[in-house]
């Protein structure tokens, strides 16, 4: 059994689980807060939230991330993953991504692998997170590593390119009566927050005459479960440097337009320099002025296609064998073992 802890901002993290676990050799247990999918068919844990407006020393003085004090729901949250951890004995816990699911997991004797994330994660809470995991999973490619890493982060991280939900899956026929005359948008923000309001899409929608432009996610547009169509047929897709964001434009191989928005710790900025040192997408730090934007759409529409080197379309096969063999050679302790 592999536990694995899916934090409930954005659906990237869930997307990720779901991809990984389908390639496992074995049962995977899922712990989150998220509603539990109806294309799920193995165990699931429910996770009360943990929220807080007014949190008492959340990060425990700068030594972790959130474990407010006297806070009823992250009490109950924790009990419960111990308790499940204590019931099934799992061979190999992953948090994707908490530092205190990953670090109850070590305190109770079981593996752990943590999915790694750019950025400056040189805080002490993600050095805790990072240095007692067995492994570090990171989605990216090995060829445009993360500045910074100590060496003993690099020797245990398994670089297996880009996941996606849409690795493998044909490109759907082109819709023939589109006019070819225009150029198609996308613009693709998710579900994790986004930093362009709607007078940012129209301005840039009147400045491209010649572009048609489609909002997925964002403000003001509905949620699209399935954006893959819409992603085949696309032009250039616009976007914000997220990783499942972008994983899914490199699986698509669509141009992109990759404008960062503000994560902790810089997430999104590192991830779009990777992009930008790759030469994998056009990107902007901000949201650009209406007059940059026919330029624009026109620099990424004419850029060589290289999406390959990010995602080489077995990304969750890679990971899925990562966590099967941690979980095969993982020993396998009698419960009163002598100390």
């Amino acid at each position: 059994m592999i536990g694995y802890y899916v934090h409930h901002q954005g659906r990237g993290h869930l997307h990720r689980a779901q991809c990984i676990a389908a390639h496992v050799a074995g049962p995977v247990t899922v712990l989150s807060s998220l509603p539990r999918p109806d294309s799920w068919r193995g165990p699931w844990v429910c996770l009360p939230p943990d929220t807080a407006a007014a949190p008492v020393d959340h990060t425990a003085r700068g030594r972790l991330h959130w474990v407010p004090v006297h806070h009823r729901g992250h009490r109950e949250r924790m009990g419960i993953i111990a308790e499940w951890i204590r019931r099934e004995n799992p061979a190999l816990f992953v948090s994707d991504v908490s530092v205190e699911a990953a670090t109850m997991a070590r305190l109770m004797g079981i593996p752990v692998v943590v999915a790694a994330m750019r950025g400056d994660r040189r805080d002490k809470a993600h050095r805790l997170g990072y240095d007692l995991a067995d492994a570090l999973l990171a989605p990216w490619p090995g060829t445009l590593p993360e500045p910074g890493w100590p060496p003993h982060w690099h020797a245990k991280t398994v670089h297996t390119g880009s996941i996606s939900r849409y690795d493998g899956r044909p490109r759907p026929t082109v819709d023939g009566h589109r006019a070819a005359s225009r150029g198609e948008v996308v613009v693709l923000l998710g579900a994790g927050g986004a930093d362009v309001t709607p007078a940012h899409l129209r301005e840039a929608a009147l400045a491209t005459p010649d572009w048609s432009w489609t909002l997925l996610g964002g403000p003001g547009a509905p949620w699209v479960e399935d954006p893959w169509p819409l992603l085949c047929r696309a032009s250039v897709v616009v976007t914000h440097a997220g990783q499942n964001a972008i994983a899914e434009c490199a699986a698509a191989r669509v141009p992109a337009v990759v404008i960062p928005q503000d994560r902790p710790h810089g997430e999104q900025h590192a991830t779009a320099r990777a992009l930008r040192a790759g030469g994998l997408a056009t990107v902007r730090d901000t949201w650009p002025g209406a007059r940059e934007w026919p330029a624009l759409l026109a620099e990424a529409a004419a850029r060589p296609e290289r999406w390959a080197q990010w995602s080489p379309g077995d990304g969750a096969e890679r990971a899925g064998r990562l966590l099967t063999d941690l979980a095969n050679r993982a020993p396998r302790q009698p419960a009163c073992a002598p100390r």
